[in-house]
C-alpha cells in the first residue's frame, strides 16, 4: 500500500483528510452503502464523480483505489431504512464507513470531507470527526470522487447479488431504482423483502 495524501499545514506531519460519498439513497430497494477514503500517492488517474463514468472505467478506478489507498465501507439494510428513514440511514452508513476506515488506518483524520450540504455530526451518534460538507465534492474533490466510486461499485455487486435470487426487477440492471422495469414488476410480484416499505412506490402496494 503506497503512502496516505495527508493535508499539510506548516512543517508538521498533518493528519490525513477523508473523503466520504454515498450510493443509493434514492432506489426502491436494497441497502444504502457508504464508502470513506484516504488517497494514496500518487493518486489514481481520472478520478471524478461516478456518475460521469461508465462501468468500466469505474471497475478499474475501484480495484486501483482498493488496492493501493485506505478505505472503509458502510452498508445499512433496508429493515434499519424503514426503521429510521432514508436520510438517517445515510448519516448511519457515512459513521460506519469513517469508523472502519479508522481502525484501518489507526489514527484519527483531520477532516472529513462529504458530499453534499449536510454532515453526521449532531445527528448520528458515534460521529465524532470534524466534518465538512460539499455540495458537487464528488466532482471537486479526489478523495470524495474515490469514496463515491467506491460506494456505488461496492452497492451495485450487492445488487447483482440479490439479483439473482429476486430476478423479476432486473436490479442487475436498475440497482433497484424505480424504472418502469422494476415499477410493472412490482405491481406483477409484489415487494420483496429487500424493498424499501417506507418509500411510496412499495408502501402503496400494500393499500390494495
Amino acid at each position: 500500500m503506497n503512502a496516505i495524501s495527508h493535508s499539510t499545514s506548516g512543517g508538521a506531519k498533518a493528519k490525513p483528510v477523508i473523503g466520504v460519498d454515498e450510493a443509493g439513497r434514492g432506489p426502491l430497494a436494497g441497502p444504502v452503502v457508504a464508502a470513506a477514503v484516504v488517497l494514496c500517492k500518487p493518486r489514481p488517474a481520472g478520478l471524478d464523480d461516478s456518475k460521469k463514468l461508465n462501468r468500466a472505467r469505474r471497475e478499474v478506478l475501484d480495484e486501483q483505489i482498493r488496492r493501493r489507498c485506505f478505505w472503509g465501507i458502510g452498508v445499512v439494510d433496508v429493515e434499519t431504512i424503514d426503521r429510521i428513514n432514508i436520510f438517517g440511514a445515510t448519516m448511519l452508513a457515512m459513521t460506519i464507513a469513517v469508523a472502519s476506515l479508522c481502525e484501518k488506518m489507526g489514527e484519527e483524520p483531520g477532516e472529513v470531507l462529504i458530499d453534499g450540504n449536510l454532515t453526521p455530526h449532531g445527528r448520528c451518534d458515534g460521529w465524532t470527526w470534524p466534518a465538512r460538507p460539499i455540495v458537487g465534492g464528488d466532482a471537486l474533490e479526489p478523495c470524495i470522487s474515490a469514496a463515491s466510486i467506491v460506494a456505488k461499485e461496492h452497492r451495485d455487486r450487492m445488487m447483482r447479488e440479490f439479483a439473482l435470487m429476486h430476478p423479476h426487477y432486473g436490479w442487475e440492471r436498475n440497482a433497484g431504482y424505480g424504472t418502469a422495469e422494476h415499477l410493472e414488476a412490482l405491481r406483477t410480484h409484489g415487494a420483496t423483502p429487500l424493498h424499501r416499505r417506507s418509500f411510496g412506490p412499495v408502501a402503496q402496494l400494500d393499500l390494495f
